[in-house]
């Protein structure tokens, strides 16, 4: 009961609500013969300053044109959850909030021409998913940002004429036809009508699949004004788009290594691709489902010019596939797309060697299929490439089969194989024993063994293979005598399981080990810092050494200057003096010999003082005055 009364308030407030109409607005029901209609709303009022929040719910197209609206708030049509047609022309509108137009998922026409708009909410398109029609010409809208695309690619009728643009993203033309990639028709319902006219347009790269498109005769994209120009650079203003040649502005072309690449499990394999174009291209490598690749290199040696390598190290089943190399910059795309297959297998008939073999489990309890080879047997090989001698063995499941099958099969010889297993048996003493591995490295190890009552020359059998990857083996013969054997071509940083089989042994005595490979470490990055701290002690203690030498020389050099200083300065600082007097007068004494030198004594030395200079006097008393000393 309550239920029905609340259906009938419901209907009264609708019925309430349906007639009445804001009083700055004009309402209109357009009824017909069937008692069906819609409503329409005209609000043209020149002192209306706001959205009007009170028009009808079953408004289904709106009118707000020549007010005084300056701008429309979050979520002021909300309620309006019928409108089709909405167009708020030539008011004063500057601002336009990003919830503007919640809830109009029914919205078809959206038109804002004739306001003051710069920046336009293109995210709120995502409210309006019917929307078709978009008008914001005339306004002054200064850029389209690269975000907005996505909010676009419904849109079939875009005006954005009369503003100030210069240059649109250079991927807005990519989501319509022939740059979307999808084939041009002639369909007039796929048509999209663009509105790019009066705009100071800069005719560069960036707008140069615009370009193309207004040379195009029959395109499904239509401009409003064909001939569209250029307003800058200065060689082009005022040049039509029809005619305009950009010099610089080539499309990316794309040539890769190869188109089909076949490689065995567990390789590594290298792809590169090389694009040209101007702007110089990027590049980048997108997987089969559209992941894109991080572990590649590439570089640009020249303008217009850039070449790119990916890498797969130790590929698997699951690296198989497409691998694309796409190239682009704002003058268009290109990719090429190269394609891998993981051991790919040629076929080989392998003569009989031995009987059945298997292998027991390892230490870690992993069991290893059992080797079955038969006269026809046949295995399958994966490609090696050039330079490798590794052989990989994918070892066929052993087929089942009863012991008389297996006896026909070897020519029904039942006699000679009764004999073989009796041998088996007496052979179980004789075994490998102390098997291990030594000297691992990152692609290489070396097996040891110790053979136990074995032959030298006795056959054995080692088989090789990933960890958990019983698939696919390696195998490679030798004998017992050698007692060790180098396995190469391993993946770095991978455990490995091999085993020793020996001929005549029972299956699961064989004896199986694991291992480590070591990582590759890169150790360039190491040696590089020690040549640069190297260089710098080298830099520091040179220039201390021969500071140090000149120190030790010079002062040798002071040691011997001072002990011939010292002789110098004595020989200065000091006279020998020698005692003179007057001769006693002979008569056959010559006139000119009136003095007489006597020897002195070492005692007698004395310093040079201005007593005994040469300038003193000397006085003549007697024949025995006393004597002067001079120098």
């Amino acid at each position: 009961m309550w239920r029905l009364l609340f259906v009938h308030v419901i209907v009264c407030c609708l019925s309430m609500a349906r007639p009445y109409c804001p009083s700055q607005c004009t309402c209109v029901f357009h009824g017909r013969t069937d008692g069906t209609g819609t409503r329409s709303v005209l609000c043209n009022d020149p002192d209306m300053s706001d959205i009007p929040v009170n028009v009808p719910v079953d408004t289904v197209k709106l009118r707000i044109e020549k007010t005084a609206v300056r701008r429309v708030p979050t979520e002021a049509f909300y309620y309006l959850v019928e409108l089709r047609y909405l167009w708020i022309t030539y008011n004063s509108i500057t601002a336009v909030d990003t919830g503007s137009f919640y809830n109009l998922k029914m919205l078809h026409e959206l038109r804002l021409d004739g306001n003051m708009i710069s920046m336009f909410p293109w995210e709120s398109l995502k409210e309006m998913p019917n929307l078709r029609t978009l008008d914001l010409h005339n306004n002054r809208l200064t850029n389209v940002p690269t975000e907005a695309i996505s909010y676009l690619l419904n849109i079939t009728y875009l005006d954005l004429s009369s503003n100030k643009l210069t240059t649109l993203p250079s991927d807005l033309m990519d989501i319509w036809p022939p740059f979307n990639g999808e084939p041009i028709t002639t369909n007039a319902s796929q048509k999209v009508v663009l509105g790019l006219q009066d705009n100071p347009w800069f005719c560069d790269c960036k707008i140069s699949k615009l370009i193309e498109i207004s040379k195009m005769a029959d395109t499904p994209v239509v401009l409003m004004d064909p001939f569209l120009t250029c307003s800058g650079p200065e060689s082009l203003i005022g040049v039509l788009f029809q005619r305009a040649d950009l010099d610089k502005c080539v499309k990316p072309s794309v040539i890769t290594s190869a188109t089909s690449i076949t490689s065995s499990l567990g390789s590594n394999v290298l792809l590169r691709c090389d694009a040209t174009g101007f702007p110089t291209p990027t590049l980048y490598w997108v997987k089969s489902d559209g992941s894109r690749v991080n572990n590649t290199v590439q570089e640009s040696p020249a303008e217009g010019v850039r070449w790119s390598i990916m890498s797969l190290h130790g590929i698997l089943y699951k690296d198989a596939g497409n691998y694309s190399c796409k190239a682009k910059n704002v003058a268009g795309k290109a990719e090429r797309t190269i394609s891998l297959s993981v051991a790919g297998t040629m076929s080989t008939t392998v003569p009989s060697v031995r009987p059945t073999a298997g292998t027991g489990p390892s230490s870690q309890g992993t069991t290893f299929a059992s080797l079955t080879r038969s006269p026809y047997s046949t295995s399958s090989m994966s490609t090696i490439p050039p330079g490798t001698s590794t052989m990989q063995y994918t070892i066929p499941k052993k087929p089942k089969g009863t012991l008389k099958q297996t006896k026909m099969l070897q020519g029904g010889n039942g006699r000679k194989l009764a004999a073989d297993e009796k041998s088996k048996k007496s052979d179980d003493s004789k075994s490998v024993k102390n098997l291990r591995t030594v000297e691992e490295t990152s692609d290489s190890a070396v097996l040891l063994w110790t053979a136990d009552g074995l032959s030298n020359d006795a056959p054995l059998t080692v088989v090789c293979s990933p960890y958990g990857e019983d698939n696919v083996k390696r195998t490679e013969e030798t004998n017992a005598g050698s007692g060790k054997l180098l396995l190469e071509g391993l993946s770095s940083g991978m455990r490995y399981s091999v085993c020793l089989i020996a001929k005549g042994r029972n299956a699961g005595k064989d004896p199986c080990i694991d291992f480590y490979t070591l990582d590759i470490v890169d150790d360039s990055g190491q040696n590089q810092l020690l040549v640069i701290i190297s260089g710098i002690a080298c830099a520091l203690i040179l220039p201390l050494i021969a500071v140090l030498i000149y120190k030790i020389l010079n002062l040798y050099c002071k040691g011997s200057n001072a002990a011939l200083n010292e002789e110098e300065l004595e020989k200065e600082s000091y006279v020998k003096f020698e005692t003179i007097s007057m001769k006693q007068r002979t008569l056959n004494s010559h006139p000119n010999e009136l003095w007489a030198r006597r020897p002195t004594h070492e005692s007698e030395r004395m310093l040079l003082c201005s007593r005994s200079s040469i300038d003193s006097q000397m006085t003549y008393k007697s024949d025995s005055s006393r004597s002067e000393y001079l120098c």
